[in-house]
């Protein structure tokens, strides 16, 4: 069995058994938690299509989780807006969830062209300054266009996604294992786009180009190119999560633009190994958990401190994440394995002959 049917395998286990966890641990408030680190995950499985394979941080990653959100939001429930020049509001009535939903991640992903458009001309602190301002803008924008977005009163009574069921016709997916099978489905969906792009020509010029991009230009490779296809495709899978966290939590207000949520992705993304498909995976469920796991023993405060320890012992001993520090651990045992095995010398093998 090779490298690639392994991977496979492992895979379609894994997914098999998160798919039965309802079935025997039924317990809502722990599918409800998993399934809110889902949505995380899936925000961190789209900024490591940036920042690990294309080697540009975007600390403003969160502004296209909250455009996915309140334009899913925002479609389902229908508004009207007063704008300059039409007499009449504009009227947008209420959406089908599934067009809503998938509109936002639409929108989400013209977002990241936009951005990419302007801010893959520049590199370093001067790109990481445009994805915070951007973030910044959207925060505001939430804000203050009442009108729209409510404000700080929030958006509520958003309607949950739907699915069709034979016999049953389509129901409202809210219950927790509902919900938690929506998350894991579309989590999947998500981690297969990206290891699909990443295994294909593009992945590997926006690999070569995060290694050396003076070197990559070089040879040829329309950079800024590939640059925007990785923006286009990390803000559509953060849209995603966005529209995910729209419809299961049922009310957004403008904190879904929060700068903590993008440190919470970056540390998922860098603490589980950036630039590995199972690296944001492995990190979202640590730091996804572990503040559940926590709440009942220990006083937040002390939690930030733990958390804040345990980041600091994870990139000391494991300096590229704990997928890449676990891969290195086998292959490390199959070196030392063959070099501390005899080789015959030319007589015994002969005598053996």
């Amino acid at each position: 069995m090779n490298a690639s049917q392994s991977s496979t395998l492992t895979f379609i286990g894994v997914a098999v058994v998160l798919a039965a966890l309802p079935l025997w641990w039924p317990d809502p408030y722990v599918l409800s938690v998993v399934a809110s680190a889902g949505i995380f995950i899936i925000a961190a499985i789209s900024l490591n299509l940036l920042l690990g394979y294309t080697g540009q941080l975007s600390l403003g990653h969160v502004a296209f989780f909250g455009v996915g959100a309140y334009a899913t939001a925002l479609l389902s429930l229908g508004f009207d807006l007063s704008l300059p020049g039409l007499d009449q509001p504009w009227v947008v009535a209420p959406q089908p969830v599934w067009l809503a939903f998938a509109s936002a991640v639409a929108l989400a992903g013209l977002f990241g062209w936009l951005i990419g458009q302007l801010a893959f001309r520049v590199r370093g602190a001067y790109f990481v300054i445009v994805t915070i301002s951007f973030a910044q803008v959207m925060r505001m924008v939430a804000v203050n266009w009442v009108d729209l977005t409510e404000g700080p009163m929030a958006l509520n009574n958003i309607p949950a996604l739907t699915f069709w069921v034979p016999g049953a016709g389509v129901i409202d997916l809210v219950s927790k294992a509902s919900t938690y099978w929506l998350v894991l489905a579309v989590a999947l969906l998500s981690y297969l786009l990206v290891a699909a792009l990443v295994h294909s020509r593009v992945g590997r010029a926006m690999i070569a180009l995060r290694e050396n991009e003076t070197l990559a230009r070089s040879m040829g490779i329309p950079v800024t190119h590939y640059l925007r296809i990785a923006a286009v495709g990390a803000a559509a899978i953060a849209g995603a999560a966005g529209g995910l966290y729209a419809h299961t939590v049922r009310i957004i207000d403008p904190d879904v633009f929060m700068f903590m949520f993008t440190i919470t992705m970056v540390i998922m993304v860098i603490v589980g190994g950036k630039g590995t498909l199972s690296g944001p995976v492995i990190g979202g469920l640590l730091f996804g958990l572990l503040p559940e796991l926590l709440r009942g023993w220990l006083a937040p405060e002390v939690q930030w401190m733990l958390y804040g320890a345990l980041m600091v012992v994870i990139l000391v001993f494991m300096p590229r994440g704990i997928v890449p520090a676990l891969a290195r651990k086998p292959a490390r045992h199959a070196s030392s394995t063959r070099q501390s095995t005899p080789v015959p010398d030319a007589a015994v093998a002969k005598e053996g002959v």
